[in-house]
């Protein structure tokens, strides 16, 4: 590593640390606001806030940088931030239907999926690690998905009426629709991520995607100014902890450690908002969703490893 000198290696560990443990309150903050706003809203706050800070530094110190964007590029950067504002609505949606735990553990297949939508998208190959990876993730998410609906008792699994766990499946899909809006969004982000510094890229389509969320919240005519002043810290607590210090942590570390690396620390992320949910909402997983949960993890180190093995060859 290039840096290494002057970035010990602890600094950029220690702000992974935190950036998981900052990302793994974000489904917290949801859970306490949505007992007053909509999904939509919060979703819209959420990027707004975030937006209102890095514009202006943005503006300030790379202004000249998005002025040479062309056409092409801002289109990139509007799809970019179409799917950005759709995985955050429908993600948090799905917080409203299923537990924390198998939400949060379906939305963070997003890089199997980026794997697989690469050859269509980008035109890279996949590897036969990622197949398998994404096989053996599936499987954990169709275990996931039996979790609200059956339980094993003395050995036997006995299942519920697909009727009275449909509301909990359909919060899976979210999430795992959530997933798939985020594949799109980095698939859609990567080339621009060639040209663009961090402050730039995510400073464009955080703005694009909170002007979405916005025309959205505007035409739905969601009640926004009324909440309590309780709601309006949790949606202010999301704008600043999970979304601007937690993922800008994240992208300063990223500089200075491995690949194979980060893609095993991003696993933190799940467990630390199951463990956050077991202490504050007292929700913990049952024994299928952890089960399944395990095997998507699984999944997704599997297909992470490949890319670490080519980065070294490189």
């Amino acid at each position: 590593m290039e840096s290494s000198e002057k970035h010990p290696l602890f600094k950029p560990v220690l702000a992974t640390a935190l950036g998981i443990l900052f990302v793994s309150t974000a489904s917290i903050f949801i859970r306490f606001a949505q007992s007053e706003a909509s999904s939509i809203a919060i979703a819209t706050f959420r990027l707004v806030i975030a937006s209102l800070i890095l514009v202006p530094l943005a503006v300030i110190r790379n202004q000249s940088e998005l002025k040479r964007l062309n056409r092409d590029e801002l289109i990139k950067a509007g799809l970019s931030g179409f799917f950005l504002a759709m995985h955050f609505t429908v993600w948090i949606s799905s917080l409203e239907f299923t537990s924390v735990a198998s939400s949060v553990v379906l939305v963070t297949t997003t890089p199997l999926w980026v794997a697989l939508f690469s050859p269509l998208v980008l035109k890279e190959s996949i590897r036969k690690s990622v197949i398998i990876g994404l096989l053996i993730s599936m499987a954990g998410s169709v275990i996931v998905g039996l979790g609200n609906a059956c339980q094993l008792e003395g050995g036997v699994l006995e299942c519920q009426s697909l009727m009275s766990g449909s509301r909990a499946m359909f919060g899976n899909f979210l999430a795992l629709l959530g997933a798939w809006m985020a594949a799109g969004y980095m698939l859609m982000g990567r080339q621009l991520r060639k040209k663009l510094k961090t402050l730039s890229y995510v400073t464009l389509v955080y703005g694009i995607a909170a002007v979405i969320l916005i025309v959205i919240t505007v035409i739905r005519r969601e009640p926004i100014f009324s909440y309590s002043p309780r709601t309006y810290f949790w949606l202010v607590a999301l704008g600043l902890i999970p979304q601007l210090l937690g993922h800008s942590l994240f992208n300063w570390a990223l500089e200075f450690i491995s690949a194979a690396y980060v893609s095993l620390t991003l696993l933190g992320e799940p467990i630390g908002t199951i463990i956050l949910a077991l202490i504050f909402l007292k929700e913990s997983p049952t024994f299928l969703e952890g089960i399944g949960a395990g095997l998507i993890l699984l999944g997704i180190v599997v297909a992470s490893l490949w890319r670490s093995k080519v980065i070294s060859e490189a």
